[in-house]
């Protein structure tokens, strides 16, 4: 194999069935650039993706995460977040050597059709993804990305589109009243997405909801300490919650079972109850008849259009830019990068992701 063009497939109905491949260079089209990965974050939200890789009307058609670098029929290719540096075509406003931030394969290279290129970067107009929502078929350059310090490049793939996605689920809440919530429930609280929520929704001046990290008994004690949440109890001690306050869950985890004992539990005084992700990949749904709100799902790519229609992406920007510099001061403390070469690694890390084995304290990066 060549060691240095290499991707992974996945088998679209089995996700735990993935293997390295050596990556043919095919020619380039008209309008095209070839780019070689710089680095790209192996997360939970990954798994998420590969979960829906089938289309599961996410997307208001026909198509799922797959779609994105994978061909139908072919095997699915997991989209990732990273840095990537052009290394060859002919596009106007594209050179080579340039580095740009976004959406690609899990691979060492990738092919991109550009759209019309800017001062901040382009858009890809691959025809199967132009049907795809727009947030992530866009390349930042580095040097238009706001908020962007060189010091916390690595955390960008890690935490950069989870951060985003928790501070959009913390927008649509104070946009809601808190739903009328005393206390908010998070599910899979370690995971970087609730993270990102529990960080946004704690720089909220008071009177505001207090916010309960629920999580694995091994994880509280580390959990509490990085006092990202105002309390921190496992998923065994939410029947000791107080019913009688109102209360609003955010699930990140997609369990079943922690559902079930969390409306239960409340019941009428559970206020909304909120899909988010499935780091709980291999759980039973198990949501039919739950008493309580009917639950509800988050994308990110949705919340992400509506505000930029309200404020204008100037704004929106500028928005997202405050927040994420302030995270950035206290994320080396949250989790320390874990860095990962080459192909092997880069499949070993998938696998381990999928299994749960990974470390929460960390961030995957993976240097193709």
């Amino acid at each position: 194999m060549n060691a240095n063009r290499w991707a992974i497939d996945i088998d679209r109905d089995d996700i735990t069935q993935a293997r390295l491949v050596e990556e043919a260079r095919e020619p380039l089209a008209p309008g095209q650039v070839r780019v070689h990965l710089d680095s790209y974050a192996m997360t939970a939200n990954n798994i998420t993706y590969a979960v829906f890789g089938q289309p599961a009307g996410l997307f208001g058609n026909d198509q799922g995460y797959w779609d994105f670098f994978s061909e139908p029929g072919a095997p699915g290719r997991l989209p990732v977040w990273g840095f990537a540096t052009v290394t060859e075509g002919a596009v106007e406003g594209v050179a080579a050597g340039e580095r740009f931030y976004g959406y690609y394969p899990m691979a060492s290279d990738a092919v991109l059709t550009v759209g019309k290129a800017g001062p901040g970067g382009f858009t890809d107009v691959t025809p199967r993804r132009t049907t795809l929502p727009p947030i992530y078929n866009q390349y930042q350059r580095i040097e238009a990305l706001e908020g962007y310090r060189a010091a916390d490049n690595d955390y960008w793939p890690v935490f950069r589109p989870l951060f985003l996605t928790g501070w959009l689920i913390a927008d649509q809440f104070a946009d809601e009243g808190d739903y009328g919530a005393d206390q908010i429930l998070i599910a899979s609280a370690s995971s970087k997405t609730a993270i990102g929520l529990g960080f946004t929704l704690k720089q909220r001046p008071e009177p505001r909801p207090e916010t309960v990290g629920l999580t694995s008994a091994a994880n509280v004690e580390a959990l509490a300490a990085q006092g990202i949440y105002d309390r921190v109890i496992s998923y065994d001690q939410i029947m000791t919650l107080n019913a009688a306050a109102p209360a609003a869950l955010v699930d990140m985890a997609g369990n079943g079972a922690v559902t079930r004992v969390v409306h239960s539990h409340f019941g009428n005084n559970l206020m909304a109850s909120i899909v988010v992700g499935k780091s709980h990949w291999d759980a039973q749904a198990d949501v039919e008849g739950l008493p309580g709100p009917q639950r509800q799902g988050f994308f990110a790519p949705g919340r992400s259009q509506k505000r930029i229609a309200d404020w204008g992406g100037a704004a929106f920007g500028a928005k997202i830019a405050e927040a994420w510099t302030a995270f950035m001061d206290v994320a080396p403390r949250l989790a320390a990068i874990d860095t990962r070469k080459g192909g092997e690694a880069a499949l070993a890390a998938y696998r381990e992701m999928l299994s749960g084995a990974a470390d929460p304290r960390k961030g995957i990066v993976v240097v193709p």
